[in-house]
């Protein structure tokens, strides 16, 4: 991560600027922007390009089109939000490669501001199709990608783009993501205690296994937790459970014992019997959940443990809700540990879209240090992978002999 070259080190006055940014934010049924968070996180980067008279071209996707255009899924949406919040005209092409929009890059004026068409109506851009990121780099000289929400993927708009710009860089998201990312996994303060919550111990076995060798302490809640507690011997009644992965919980508690961690399961559990908004619910213990009933939240008493874990935390990092908070007879476990978590004296990083959605929820969400635009690439950071988007970087600036000169744990 240190030879990646950000934009504030390059030259960027008066240059067509290719910005990769992530405006794939979440719409109502009437396709109404419901929170704009990710819009507003790329704002010191255009803002910057703004201030140095650069012609700014903006490329994002939105949802999952599979390479058809999908009206619903358009960016005109985000080039009105994008406009008011820069007080400032967006202006908006209905595709992403093609003469016309060519033409169009070619007739801004340096200061304008264009964002293109959702880049996924393409199904080259998730093949990373050479030709696809070929076409994009012709709409620039510059190339840059502060979209760290997609770093994780090998698509042309962040991979293969930058094998036909000359110069790339990264935007000031992706620095400070990057350097929260150091502070919390590379040189954390200790205690240094890992909250992980969710679904799926098959998504997180290799996070689970990279954080063995660097916490102090393990809290792990969520449905997830059912694995680890049928490992551990405990009948967990119908609550999801990943049988398969039961040898994989029984190795990770074998080495967290081997290490020494301090590790945290629920003691008790919300229940229903259904899982449903409308279930019947009761607090029971984890060593009794009754036959046919669903454990679907974590209980009061290991809100209190969890808790008191965190208390002396000096870094904390989190991913994955606690329960089935959508539902509110199943909120509050999650609910209560964003509070807690946000009243520490901790550097608190959170990642993970259910979790932000969480936070916001609770209205703690301007409380945490850092909370990540990217689940995936935050996910994938902290099973120790290198990610595409940024290695992408680093071989252009390699390629072009072009050399950090910033050091990103003081920027």
């Amino acid at each position: 991560m240190d030879n990646i070259v950000y934009i504030d080190e390059i030259d960027i006055k008066n240059k067509t600027l290719l910005i990769r940014v992530d405006f794939n934010v979440p719409l109502d049924p009437n396709g109404n922007i419901t929170d704009d968070t990710r819009i507003r996180a790329l704002l010191p980067t255009i803002n910057y390009c703004l201030d140095e008279k650069s012609k700014i071209v903006l490329i994002s996707h939105m949802g999952r089109p599979e390479g058809k255009r999908v009206p619903e899924l358009s960016l005109l949406v985000v080039a009105k939000r994008l406009s008011r919040l820069l007080d400032k005209e967006v202006k908006f092409a209905n595709d992403c490669i093609g003469e016309i929009v060519g033409n169009m890059v070619r007739s801004a004026s340096y200061g304008d501001i264009i964002l293109l068409e959702n880049l996924r109506f393409h199904s080259e851009e998730t093949e990373n199709n050479d030709n696809f990121g070929k076409e994009l780099a012709s709409l620039c000289d510059i190339y840059v990608n502060d979209a760290f929400a997609t770093a994780h993927r090998s698509h042309a708009s962040n991979v293969a783009v930058t094998k036909y710009v000359n110069t790339c860089a990264a935007g000031f998201l992706v620095r400070k993501e990057l350097n929260y990312f150091r502070r919390a996994i590379e040189n954390p303060m200790k205690p240094f205690v890992a909250i992980i919550g969710g679904a799926k111990v098959s998504g997180k076995i290799e996070v689970l296994s990279n954080l063995a060798e660097k916490v102090d302490k393990l809290i792990i809640g969520g449905a997830m937790s059912n694995t680890f507690l049928k490992a551990l011997g405990y009948d967990v009644g119908s609550s999801v459970v990943e049988n398969d992965m039961i040898p994989h919980a029984e190795k990770t508690l074998e080495r967290i014992n081997k290490k020494k961690i301090k590790f945290y399961l629920p003691v008790d559990v919300v229940v229903g019997d259904k899982f449903t908004a409308d279930a019947e619910t009761k607090v029971t213990t984890v060593q009794e959940i009754p036959k046919g009933w669903l454990a679907l939240d974590i209980g009061p008493a290991t809100v209190t443990l969890f808790s008191e874990a965190i208390q002396n935390a000096k870094t904390i990092v989190w991913n994955g809700p606690m329960g089935v908070f959508e539902f509110d007879a199943f909120s509050r476990g999650t609910f209560a540990m964003v509070s807690n978590v946000a009243n520490t004296y901790a550097l608190t990083i959170v990642g993970g879209g259910d979790t932000d959605v969480a936070l916001h929820r609770a209205g703690e969400f301007a409380k945490m240090s850092y909370v990540s635009t990217g689940g995936g690439a935050f996910l994938e950071l902290l099973e120790g992978k290198k990610l595409p988007g940024i290695e992408a970087l680093i071989d252009c600036a390699k390629k072009n002999g072009l050399k950090a000169r910033i050091n990103l744990t003081k920027s």
